[in-house]
């Protein structure tokens, strides 16, 4: 099967998925605690299906209970209690591919005469099998509907579009996360074009912080670990909570802060059930693969879990997470894809007049110094700086090259070369098997690394 069409599944059945039948309900919903990126596509899905109606879950996440609770006349929106089960024919789903994560609409999950479509980006393994779904690796869900959107030429009044790129950008953090694509930019520049309200945007995503999450925050300041796993630093908390608030906006921030590659944070509230928020700024860490274990979801760089087994505890959940991010692993490049070889070496009493030619002549920066096979030591270009005086250029290497050498294993990710040489100012990071120098890792490398640029 070729890449896109793993990446893209929107598969077309038998009947046309935007054909209206007045004769019938048509519903649209989505998951419970309704974030900006189900609450968008929801409403979306209601003008590419005519006369479909949204159904909200109870539960929304607090920014979007503010939005609602504001423009609640906007848009025509009803509860999964006002739905007469009976009369429903079609069931549109959005950006979930799980039945327990939706609102009172279990009972259609079995009924043969009910028409299923399903829009989302979460690839992971679900047990909605639609008639019809348009799946695909996208930062956000609302992006594949703009798509339809765009090519059906409707239009979108500055509310809608407003409220289309609060889902798109809070999915993707502002177009930052690393599942971000090129067309959710343009699904963005589209939104804006149709006059969404940045302003409005801002204000929404960026809550004000109330007391209660300057405690959550303080809490996490306070007591939170902090662990390095696979070369990325994680922070792992555990906060008691007595008050429903807005938290996903207080991990975030907490990361930001402690410059964390990734946080996780166990809350307990009152009733003695958990919930997880996870978010990861790096892809070697998917915030979606860990809480998948604990029932959970979301993205590679957002997710959250309710956890409500009363025999875990907050820090057997804690333990079990940290278990999770030392086994899961990224299928990305290691060490061993992305380095030199074979490496220049020289003798310690080789004089740096030679060093000088062989840089010259084999155009690098750096040559590694070795004796019966074992690393002593390496000099690199600005060494030669050291070299005032021309008798120097006779003297042997080993009075010049740096003995404290910073060394990796080939089967390291290649990210955590990334990161050490960024964190260590090295120019060069030989990789060491045993006590054998097999390869060598320059900026050069790191650069075709960063950039996609290494050989398939």
């Amino acid at each position: 099967m070729h890449k896109a069409a793993k990446d893209r599944m929107c598969a077309a059945s038998r009947f046309s998925p935007f054909a209206r039948q007045l004769d019938s309900m048509h519903i649209v919903t989505t998951h419970r605690n309704t974030d900006f990126d189900a609450l968008a596509s929801m409403i979306a899905a209601t003008l590419i299906y005519p006369g479909a109606v949204a159904v909200c879950p109870k539960n929304v996440n607090p920014n979007v209970h503010r939005f609602l609770s504001l423009h609640k006349t906007s848009f025509d929106i009803i509860l999964a209690g006002e739905v007469d089960p009976d009369a429903v024919t079609r069931l549109i789903v959005t950006d979930t591919n799980q039945w327990r994560r939706l609102d009172r609409v279990d009972h259609l999950k079995d009924r043969d005469d009910v028409e299923v479509l399903l829009w989302d980006h979460h690839l992971g393994i679900g047990d909605i099998n639609p008639q019809w779904q348009c799946v695909e690796r996208i930062g956000a869900t609302i992006t594949l509907l703009v798509r339809e959107i765009q090519q059906r030429n409707l239009s979108l009044t500055p509310l809608q579009a407003t409220l289309f790129l609060l889902g798109l950008y809070e999915d993707t953090g502002q177009l930052t996360f690393s599942s971000t694509t090129p067309e959710d930019a343009r699904a963005a520049a589209f939104l804006l074009e149709q006059g969404a309200d940045l302003n409005i945007a801002v204000d929404f995503l960026n809550m004000a912080y109330g007391e209660v999450q300057k405690k959550v925050l303080f809490r996490l300041m306070r007591d939170a670990e902090q662990h390095e796993i696979k070369g990325k630093q994680v922070g792992i908390g555990v906060v008691h909570i007595n008050k429903h608030v807005e938290l996903a906006m207080v991990v975030q921030l907490y990361s930001k802060i402690v410059n964390a590659d990734a946080v996780f944070v166990v809350f307990v509230n009152e009733s003695g059930g958990y919930f997880v928020i996870g978010r990861s700024s790096t892809p070697e860490i998917n915030v979606n693969t860990i809480l998948q274990r604990f029932g959970g979801g979301g993205h590679p760089g957002a997710g959250s879990a309710m956890v409500n087994d009363p025999r875990m505890a907050a820090g057997e959940i804690r333990q079990k997470i940290i278990a999770a991010l030392h086994e899961v692993q990224r299928g990305g490049a290691l060490v061993a894809d992305m380095m030199s070889f074979p490496v220049t070496t020289v003798a310690p009493e080789t004089p740096m007049h030679a060093i000088r030619q062989i840089m010259e002549e084999e155009k690098i920066r750096g040559v590694l110094v070795e004796e019966n096979d074992c690393l002593q030591g390496i000099v690199v270009l600005w060494d030669m700086k050291k070299l005032r005086l021309e008798k120097q250029w006779n003297s042997p290497v080993k009075a010049f090259m740096n003995r404290k050498v910073t060394t990796i294993s080939p089967e390291a990710l290649a990210s955590e070369a990334a990161d050490l040489m960024v964190r260590k100012n090295i120019g060069h990071l030989p990789v060491v098997q045993g006590e054998k120098v097999i390869g060598i890792v320059t900026r050069t490398d790191i650069i075709n690394y960063l950039y996609g640029m290494l050989p398939a």
